[in-house]
Formats: C-alpha cells, structure tokens, sequence
C-alpha cells in the first residue's frame, strides 16, 4: 500500500484510449465498499464516458476542470446531507479509494474539486455539474474524479518531501 500511496501522483494529461469495464467495475467497487459513518452510505456516483458530455464538464469552474475534456472516464461523487452529517468526509473516502485503485490497476486519476468552487459567472460549480448530469435534489456534488491511461509517468514521491516535523506524539 505504501508503494501506491508513494507512486500514485496527479494525471492532467491522459492516453485516447477507452477504460474497460471491469476497470471501471473495481474503481465502483472500491467507492461503494468505502467506509461511511454509521454505514449511512450518503454517496451517489454518476460514470461519465460521453465526450459531449465530459466537454460541458470541463467547463463547470473557473479553474482547474480544463482538462477534463481530456480523460476518457469522470465519476461525479455526490453526497446526500439529509442522509449524513458527515457526507464530505464518506464521500472523500470513497474519492482517495476510487484513485488508490486506478493506481492498482494502472490507470492515472485526479480529484475535480467541486464543493465551493465557482465558474466564471459567479456561479457554484457544484450546480453547473448537477444540471450536466441531472442530479436530484438535496444531493451536493463532492468533486469529479478523472480517470484514464496516463501519458506520462510521473516520479514517485521521495522520503525527503516527508514532513515529519508536523507529526507530533501524545502532545503537540
């Protein structure tokens, strides 16, 4: 796992090469077998393969979604308040999981964050996304993981970007 965690970095820039569905199955079957608080299970995942519609996505904030055009593959990560408090937090789990596993399997990811973020207008990112793909209310949109076949491998972490003067015991 620690050689995962040390290896897996962002991926902006992704080979024109579909995923396969039994790739996309584990990416889904990590985020649904995640950990939840209480097991509420607050999340909801739309795959998105349809270029059209990939293309709208890329263009729902201001920065940072760009690229998006790009990947052949996006899970939106939605989360439901009425069901959990704590929704932000499962639905992030099952985020960091989906991308632990596209590194497994060897595919590149990236986190979209959505949540707070803005477009060009002034608009909430989060609605722009949740019209794209027809969201139901109350559900809130945690971020757009994207996914694909990396076109460039990037270095693996070194020990030396460790910080390990931010890790304190018993007291800080």
């Amino acid at each position: 796992m620690l050689n995962l965690i040390q290896k897996r970095r962002s991926c902006r820039t992704f080979e024109p090469k579909k995923v396969e569905e039994d790739k996309i199955d584990q990416l889904l079957k990590a985020a649904l077998w995640s950990p939840t608080s209480k097991n509420n299970r607050p999340w909801e995942f739309v795959v998105v393969e349809n270029p059209e519609a990939l293309e709208r996505l890329s263009k729902c904030k201001s920065h940072g979604s760009a690229f998006l055009s790009g990947a052949p593959l996006a899970i939106v990560v939605l989360g439901d308040p009425a069901k959990s408090d704590v929704w932000i937090e499962d639905c992030s789990i099952a985020s960091i999981l989906m991308q632990m596993t596209a590194e497994s399997v060897g595919l590149g990811s990236t986190w979209i964050q959505i949540r707070l973020r803005m477009d060009d207008e002034g608009n909430l990112a989060s609605e722009n996304v949740k019209k794209i793909i027809n969201a139901p209310e109350p559900l809130e949109v945690l971020g757009i993981m994207a996914f694909g076949y990396k076109a460039k491998e990037r270095e693996p972490y070194s020990e030396e970007v460790l910080l390990w003067k931010r890790v304190h015991y018993e007291k800080f």
